[in-house]
Formats: structure tokens, sequence, C-alpha cells
């Protein structure tokens, strides 16, 4: 069930994907500055209130995004919570490393589960739960189109629970990272799929892979 909190929230990514507060994505909306406030959320008598149609199709033309995207912000809340178990009271936006491919490859930039470590990592804003473990990787050159475009930013979760037919983004110990749809995992083995159905899946064995992550969404 979409609920209120995954609404506003998905405004609120929005504002965070287009570099802007709450505040400054109304005025570019050509809406009052106040018009996403916590205060205007919620009515003096404590009811929810629910942002216009209106307004959401203003924003979304503001920032030139589309109703698919932002139905997806909404998705993705909610999956989190139900994934996680956690309430609306426990998420908040939090700053996730954003990676290139090219910084992605070779180098020291991960720990064991995954995750990028390191200082001077790029980041941008993204809401999550309390203790959960997200990181963005940016799309460069044509090479995944049609699904993925240059300067598409994938958000990845390692330690999301993979399924088959899953898109993932999986680096090998050699250091190569591909974003691939996962067609089999087994105990000793994964195969990967490519987007583009001309280039023929990929096998490897687990000890040759670093780690899968699962793309969770992406800003298109």
């Amino acid at each position: 069930m979409t609920t209120h909190t995954s609404v506003w929230r998905a405004l609120d990514q929005l504002a965070a994907e287009a570099g802007l507060s709450p505040s400054a994505l109304a005025r570019r909306a050509g809406l009052d500055p106040t018009t996403f406030n916590p205060s205007k959320r919620v009515s003096k008598d404590g009811r929810n209130r629910w942002p216009s149609t209106e307004s959401i199709f203003k924003v979304l033309n503001a920032t030139g995004r589309s109703i698919f995207d932002f139905a997806n912000f909404v998705s993705l809340d909610q999956q989190r919570k139900t994934e996680n178990g956690f309430s609306d009271q426990e998420q908040s936006h939090f700053e996730i490393p954003l990676l290139g491919f090219a910084e992605a490859g070779p180098g020291g930039w991960f720990d064991d589960a995954g995750y990028p470590s390191g200082e001077g990592l790029d980041t941008i804003a993204f809401p999550a739960n309390r203790g959960e473990t997200y990181w963005a990787l940016q799309v460069h050159g044509n090479s995944m189109e049609p699904v993925y475009r240059d300067g598409d930013r994938l958000i990845l979760s390692p330690s999301a629970k993979l399924h088959n037919g899953d898109r993932v983004v999986a680096r090998t110990r050699a250091g190569e990272v591909m974003a691939k749809v996962l067609d089999k995992h087994a105990e000793d083995s994964i195969d990967l799929c490519s987007f583009n159905p001309d280039h023929p899946p990929r096998t490897f064995a687990m000890d040759e892979i670093e780690w899968v992550a699962r793309i969770l969404w992406a800003s298109q």
C-alpha cells in the first residue's frame, strides 16, 4: 500500500536529485515556497495532507522527470520499509558514496562487503533507513543503452538478497565492473546476461567474483 510518507519522500528525493531543497523545488515549479514544508504535510488536527496532483506534475515538468520516475521513488521507499521492517520515523536522507565505473574498477575503493570506503569520495543525498548500506554508480558512455544511458545513476545495495532476473552490478577479483542481469546464481558459479541480447551471457566461478550488488533504482 502506498503511504502518505512515501509520497512525500518521493518529492524530497526529486528535490535532492535536482540539488534543491523542498522549498527551492517548489519555487522552481512556480509554487509557493512553503508548499512542501513539513508543516504542510499534516493538518493542525493531525490528519495527513497529500500533495496535490497539480503540484506533483508541476514539479515533474520543472525537473524534467516523468511520472514513472516519481512512481519509482515511491515504490523504492515502500520496498525498503517492507524488506527491512523500519517505520517511517526511522527513515531520513543520508549522504551515500557516488563512484564512476572507472573508480569502481581496479583499486582499493571497497571493503570486504562490497561497500565503497576511503576518503575523498563524492556523495549524493538519498532517502534510506537507519543502518542500511547503499551506494551510487554513475554510468559513463553508451555501452548499456537502451536500459541505462550516459549520466544515469544506479542505486546499489551490496546487502540486498539476490534473485534470478535481478539487475545487478558485479565486480571480479581482476577489477572488471559490469552491469548485468542475474540469470543463475549457484553456490559455486554465477551466470550473468547482458542487457543487449546480441552479447552472449558470461559465467564466472564464485571465487572469481569479489562482490555482486543489486540495482534497486536508477535515475533516468
